[in-house]
């Protein structure tokens, strides 16, 4: 039997992993928005010095840069993954809303936490279901506010319109 390769040769023998910081930033900000992106950075950022731009590189830089499957396909992904793993509800949220930013339906997500019930118990996907309504919630809460204050814009602008008139 032949001893183990050195470290430096087994390095230089293994496909490159590239990480790509500036694009990890940029995904990240196309999947949660920039204002999300910096307000969560920062905090997590003053708790653990260098953990974020870690997370952003590795992750947003790097295993989301690799071919073979699309952003839609790796939000599904990581809903099944973070459902069946539980406890984990605030990066669970985090995801339902990245993927309805980035074009799932809201009935695909809840099909995706369905489909896991047999694979990961009743339970977590139960669990699943409840932190996407709370997220299909609060989307709808932004949307009726988001229309009323414009409703009331528009109102002001008519009213000041028939004043002017």
């Amino acid at each position: 039997m032949e001893p183990p390769a050195p470290a430096t040769a087994l390095a230089t023998a293994l496909a490159p992993a590239p990480l790509d910081r500036a694009a990890g930033y940029a995904l990240l900000d196309e999947l949660a928005g920039p204002q999300t992106t910096t307000a969560t950075l920062q905090g997590l950022d003053a708790l653990a010095p260098g953990f974020a731009d870690w997370i952003v590189t590795a992750l947003f830089g790097g295993t989301y840069q690799r071919p073979g499957l699309s952003l839609r396909d790796r939000q599904v992904a990581n809903l099944a993954a973070l459902t069946a793993l539980g406890g984990v509800e605030p990066q669970l949220a985090d995801h339902v809303r990245n993927g309805l930013r980035i074009g799932l339906t809201r009935e695909e997500i809840a099909e995706v936490l369905v489909h896991l019930a047999p694979y990961a118990g009743v339970p977590k996907a139960l669990a699943g279901l409840r932190v996407a309504a709370a997220v299909f919630a609060a989307a709808d809460d932004r949307a009726e506010n988001a229309q009323a204050a414009g409703g009331a814009a528009a109102d002001g602008a008519a009213a000041d319109g028939e004043a002017a008139a």
